[in-house]
């Protein structure tokens, strides 16, 4: 098989959360520690750097490791989703992984993953622990893919566990109320190992503390122990909390006998997009009018998301908008701007809901907009109604973005 013939087999042969939805979701980490097993525990060669939450859990992760890159250090990053290409989610020093170890690590382990019934995420865990340690990084920056106790990538004993923040996500998954969901990222905390906390919230302090009391783990609050945020070239105004949580974090890696100057804090915080190739957060993808796509997807996400575009300048405010079909529509729905005219389109995703249900939904609260047959075909007829002092929003699922940048 050739790259794209072994893509497509990951895709289409396998579950996968980012197609399929809860179908694709195992409770249970035993497939992922047989497959270690199977590459003789490829994760227990390197460091490692646990990082999840509901959101920002993608930006911190770029963030920390474009510091680290600064300060020399040759830098492991497995993130999920991608964007455009499955490369995206494992890189070294921003480079993503090639086509051939893709091919190879598919070719030499099929008979394993198939008779083992290994999910899609499951063999993208175990692609990402064999490369890393094959290539010998110093240290890895792995990102939970979905929830934390139960989560593929919970097979490591990390040196450092961040929880950026918790919100109303994947609650088929994780539980119904913010103390629930947060057990379930807690997970990832482990016995002496200190966690960072990236925002304090009354209904899950209590689940953080309890839980790291059990464990012996030193735990912090970002956000009461770092006076201000750092300058970052992610911009958006919802990245302040992300990047105290990454000063954070640098401090306590330097406490664990890393040499991480406030230079290197500075340069990598400026260069997370160049040293990374990180895409898709509050990104500018055209002017006059002012376009940005943001992968923001849930309450929380959106909240920040819509305060910033109120932030901006325009005459008239246009926005193509996209979901899958198990979004919690009824608590994104309300923070949207009533004042804007709306392209309601469908991801090209199996998951993603049917524009014409969107619009009929939207409508209910007063959003008004028409439908489109494709994301591409929405941007550009906004890109077509709007003048130029007008500002475009593109988003609400990562997938929506996915297909426009």
């Amino acid at each position: 098989m050739n790259y794209n013939d072994t893509v497509s087999w990951m895709f289409q042969q396998l579950p996968m959360y980012q197609n399929k939805g809860k179908v694709a979701f195992k409770k249970d980490l035993s497939n992922t520690l047989n497959l270690s097993q199977h590459l003789k525990a490829p994760h227990k060669t390197f460091k490692t750097i646990h990082v999840g939450g509901t959101n920002g859990k993608g930006s911190t992760s770029h963030m920390l490791a474009s510091v680290l890159q600064e300060a020399g250090y040759k830098v492991g990053l497995y993130t999920s989703p991608h964007l455009k290409d499955f490369r995206e989610r494992i890189k070294i020093n921003g480079k993503v992984v090639s086509k051939q170890f893709v091919i190879g690590f598919i070719k030499r382990n099929k008979t394993f993953l198939e008779s083992n019934s290994l999910s899609f995420f499951e063999m993208t865990v175990g692609m990402a622990f064999d490369y890393f340690a094959k290539q010998k990084v110093d240290v890895a920056i792995i990102e939970v893919g979905l929830g934390g106790r139960l989560d593929s990538t919970n097979i490591i004993t990390p040196l450092l566990s961040v929880i950026t923040n918790i919100g109303y996500d994947h609650m088929q998954f994780l539980g119904d109320t913010l103390p629930k969901i947060a057990s379930e990222k807690a997970g990832i905390i482990k016995p002496n190992v200190p966690v960072v906390i990236g925002e304090t919230h009354p209904e899950t302090q209590s689940v953080f503390i309890d839980l790291a009391k059990t464990t012996d783990s030193e735990i912090y609050f970002a956000d009461q122990l770092v006076p201000q945020a750092l300058e970052c070239d992610l911009k958006g105004s919802y990245q302040k909390h992300n990047v105290k949580t990454v000063a954070k974090a640098i401090d306590i890696l330097n406490q664990l006998d890393f040499a991480i100057t406030t230079t290197h804090l500075k340069q990598g915080l400026l260069q997370v997009v160049k040293n990374t190739g990180l895409q898709g957060r509050w990104q500018v993808i055209g002017s006059k009018p002012k376009i940005v796509c943001d992968t923001a997807h849930n309450k929380e996400g959106l909240t920040y998301v819509i305060e910033q575009i109120q932030s901006e300048s325009f005459k008239h405010l246009h926005i193509v908008f996209g979901v899958v079909s198990d979004k919690d529509l009824e608590s994104i729905k309300p923070l949207l701007p009533k004042h804007a005219t709306y392209y309601f389109c469908k991801p090209n995703v199996q998951r993603g809901l049917d524009a014409e249900l969107l619009r009929l939904n939207f409508k209910k609260n007063q959003l008004f907009g028409d439908t489109y047959n494709s994301v591409a075909e929405a941007l550009n007829t906004a890109k077509s109604k709007a003048y130029k002092d007008d500002f475009i929003y593109v988003g609400g699922s990562t997938f929506v973005v996915a297909e426009i940048i």
